[in-house]
């Protein structure tokens, strides 16, 4: 069996404005395919109506057959819809809510099959963080913590690392303690893209945004900012 894609999106693109495209054109193009099948996850909204109507208008302008899947009306058969998409969407939200309702469906189970069948996963936020070991979450009100996610990816992930003020400390302090292990930190209007469960490129579709490679060393935090391909 081969391994697929996962790009991981730290903030942006058709959530806060269905006209930029620059990621979305990025993550269709990966596939070899002329008008791929791709499926939104907004489960970490809680379904919100306003995100699948920008995901519709972002994604039916370009060469793509858009569909989307939620739980929380009356729920398909997952494994045909799986089956189907080419490209796997999953929104931002609440990280460990999203989690929960996917380990009741066993849905889990179902996208960790599809990433070895070839299949392209990707999201935003709690969308890119929940295909890592461990993401660094806002899902608490009252501060951010670590929660162990789906572990398709070695390390941590930390989305909205430039556009958030308590994220760089907390992520910092998270290592020194070691609450946090090694991983990567992504800007808003970053994404990291890998292939096989490694590394492959940074991509800025925002000016000044950045993945970097975050780990603690002799008791200080290194922090390596990755070269990244302009959109």
């Amino acid at each position: 069996m081969s391994t697929g894609h996962i790009i991981a999106i730290g903030g942006g693109g058709f959530g806060r404005n269905p006209n930029h495209n620059k990621i979305e054109k990025y993550i269709l193009n990966q596939s070899e395919k002329e008008n791929p099948n791709i499926l939104f996850l907004p489960t970490a909204s809680a379904e919100d109506k306003s995100y699948i109507v920008n995901y519709y208008s972002c994604f039916s302008k370009l060469n793509c057959v858009p569909s989307h899947l939620t739980f929380f009306q009356r729920t398909p058969r997952l494994e045909s819809l799986i089956n189907k998409a080419d490209i796997i969407y999953v929104g931002g939200g609440n990280t460990k809510s999203m989690l929960a309702v996917w380990r009741e469906w066993k849905l889990d189970a179902l996208l960790k099959k599809a990433y070895h069948n070839g299949k392209i996963l990707c999201g935003v936020s709690a969308g890119a963080i929940c295909w890592f070991e461990q993401g660094i979450t806002d899902s608490w009100a009252s501060n951010l913590n670590t929660l162990e996610c789906l572990g398709f990816i070695k390390g941590m992930a930390c989305p909205h690392y430039q556009e958030e003020a308590d994220r760089k400390p907390d992520v910092h302090k998270f290592l020194l303690d070691g609450k946090a292990i090694p991983g990567y930190a992504i800007d808003g209007g970053a994404a990291a893209h890998f292939i096989s469960g490694k590394y492959f490129k940074g991509l800025q579709f925002y000016p000044n945004s950045y993945v970097y490679k975050v780990s603690e060393k002799s008791g200080s935090v290194e922090e390596l900012q990755l070269k990244m391909e302009k959109l």
